[in-house]
């Protein structure tokens, strides 16, 4: 009898919550978890916190709050570019976490032969994609990049 009872369950699920939502709003914070639960299992397997090697209390402490740090970081970025997606018509393959980073990674800056240091290429259509998804602009990049290019050409001309 309780066997069949729970097969005429089977494919159903119930959420209960505190909170007034909808079906939808529900599922999506279950579903939610998922991104929440890997980070922790990547904390494990990746940041070495299945032992903590330290000598001291302060240490630990410390240790415990970088880790905490690497793993909001992956979090935030996930969230950001599913939002991002969300508001495009389709889902571009280059709005993963892995994938964004990389496509992002392309962004370098090189000293030219005038010995000033400037973007080594144009930000791509992509890369202009991912980067609205923090709410960044080519020209964020690019005035950043003039930034940093200022300050290695001061430290060079100061040696």
């Amino acid at each position: 009898m309780a066997v069949e009872k729970e097969l005429s369950l089977a494919g159903y699920f119930a959420i209960v919550s505190s909170d007034n939502m909808t079906a939808k709003e529900a599922i999506d914070i279950y579903k939610s978890r998922d991104p929440s639960e890997k980070l922790f299992r990547s904390d494990k397997s990746y940041l070495g916190n299945k032992s903590m090697r330290v000598c001291s209390e302060e240490a630990f402490s410390s240790k415990i709050f970088i880790q905490f740090i690497a793993l909001i970081l992956p979090s935030r970025i996930y969230t950001a570019l599913k939002d991002k997606c969300e508001k495009m018509l389709k889902k571009p393959n280059y709005m993963t976490v892995p994938a964004a980073l990389k496509e992002l990674e392309r962004i370098v800056m090189i000293r030219h032969l005038d010995g000033f240091y400037r973007l080594d290429h144009a930000v791509t259509a992509t890369q202009k994609t991912i980067l609205d998804a923090f709410g960044l602009s080519e020209g964020n990049v690019r005035n950043q990049a003039k930034e940093i290019g200022k300050t290695l050409q001061d430290r060079t001309d100061e040696d």
